[in-house]
């Protein structure tokens, strides 16, 4: 199910073909995160530096050079060290670095600053994400400063800088098919997932519970980790769009709105399911899920080549504000409503988001200042949502507090889009199906 050594490689060379003449490509790996005092958070590559390399440990730095006689791509990386890998796990060393990894030449990174600006030295142009990793930043310019130093003894720094992230983040928003089957296979895990946390559901139960069950269903399919914190919100807390505290007690006639999803070698699913903790929607519930619905499928209806990124935000924009209208929770024409935002009390959010290798995936939404059109291969979520303040006294009381979100993650194809996300339910009477099938008692032996 992992990219392959050879995919790796492909994408390297394809960024090395947009890169200019005489020019190098510098990229850290992610660093270690301390928890707390001495305990450190699971380490997580780097997603550019993973989408590079497939290269999963710290103390790291990739180099990419077009044309150059020993190898175009360098890596430095931790030398190979008995005693620390007795505690801390198996290093790849250099020798691994090139037998596993593809590099085709390898150094240990203690050796970078004796090294790496040697590498630098005659290049006239630097391909780096400035910014994102203040740290090695101080380091890139300390190393230029060097090489600036010995000018006149005829050193030639580089001329030019230019942010690495514009060709790689475009690249990254095209998926591959190796890609669209590991991001296939978390979005069938995540399903299978939220279908558990739906079985199991009974008022009386904590949130975190159920986060429970999303988190065994993850690992127990292989994804060690979820691709972001996962969301499970009872009641009013359905209203809070980043609730993660996941404490409070489950009551009969709250709804639940679960966004959770599994992250697999690196790659993110992102699904959001709303239900009934007691298995059956009211009907103020059900009018307002029924309108999210409508809304999500009217935005599947306009993805596809050559649609703006906007069209399916703006198509669940009108039936939402419609529904609404049609409710008596907003008054007025609805393309005014639209207009003035009115809608925003209830919707405040836009109808998706690149994913990928993050949950929030890299990518411009604008090019040249207009929405960008939709090409096969790209990955989007679409999730309306609809959120009724529990304190919003301009509503009747049998509105507030219903949190609704439906989300599923979708591919642009050459004929319009496929839902990855598809497995697990979302037509609320089967979900009340599911659910009065899963609490029903288990039959007496005979």
């Amino acid at each position: 199910m992992q990219i392959s050594k050879q995919d790796y490689a492909r994408r390297r060379k394809a960024l090395m073909n947009q890169m200019e003449p005489n020019s190098i490509a510098i990229l850290p790996a992610a660093p270690v995160y301390v928890r707390n005092r001495d305990v450190e958070h699971n380490y997580r590559q780097d997603s550019d530096f993973q989408y590079l390399t497939g290269f999963p440990e710290p103390e790291a730095v990739a180099v990419l050079i077009p044309g150059r006689e020993h190898g175009d791509y360098v890596l430095f990386c931790r030398e190979k060290d008995k005693e620390r890998e007795l505690w801390d796990g198996y290093r790849a060393g250099q020798d691994g670095a090139v037998s596993e990894y593809g590099a085709s030449d390898a150094f240990p990174i203690s050796d970078v600053d004796d090294i790496l600006p040697g590498l630098i030295e005659g290049r006239t142009r630097v391909y780096y994400a400035m910014g994102a990793n203040p740290e090695f930043d101080r380091r890139l310019t300390n190393w230029i400063n060097l090489i600036r130093s010995k000018a006149r003894l005829g050193a030639q720094p580089p001329s030019e800088f230019v942010a690495l992230d514009h060709l790689l983040h475009d690249m990254r928003l095209y998926k591959s098919a190796g890609e669209l089957k590991v991001m296939q296979r978390a979005a069938d895990i995540s399903c299978e997932a939220h279908t558990r946390a739906m079985q199991v559901c009974r008022p009386g139960m904590y949130e975190y519970q159920l986060e429970a069950e999303l988190q065994h269903t993850f690992m127990r399919h292989g994804s060690r980790s979820p691709a972001y914190a996962s969301i499970v919100a009872a009641g009013r807390n359905a209203c809070i769009l980043h609730y993660t505290e996941n404490t409070a007690q489950i009551r009969d006639g709250d709804l639940i709105l679960i966004d959770a999803g599994c992250e697999l070698d690196c790659y993110a699913s992102d699904i959001t399911r709303t239900f009934p903790a007691n298995g059956r929607f009211s009907p103020e519930q059900r009018a307002i899920y029924d309108i999210v619905l409508a809304a999500q499928y009217a935005a599947f209806e306009v993805i596809g080549p050559d649609r703006s990124w906007n069209e399916s935000h703006d198509a669940s924009l009108r039936v939402i504000t419609a529904g609404l209208v049609e409710l008596g929770l907003l008054k007025g024409d609805v393309e005014e409503l639209i207009a003035t935002e009115a809608y925003r009390r209830f919707y405040m959010h836009r109808v998706g988001h690149w994913l990928g290798m993050d949950v929030h995936d890299v990518g411009e939404y604008r090019v040249g200042g207009v929405w960008r059109a939709l090409e096969p291969g790209m990955v989007m979520t679409v999730e309306p949502g609809i959120y009724i303040a529990p304190d919003d006294d301009t509503v009747p009381r049998k509105w507030r507090g219903i949190g609704v979100r439906i989300e599923d993650d979708v591919v642009v194809t050459k004929t319009g889009c496929e839902v990855l996300t598809g497995k697990v339910v979302k037509d609320p009477d089967e979900i009340e199906a599911l659910m009065a099938a899963a609490h029903q008692p288990e039959a007496e032996p005979a």
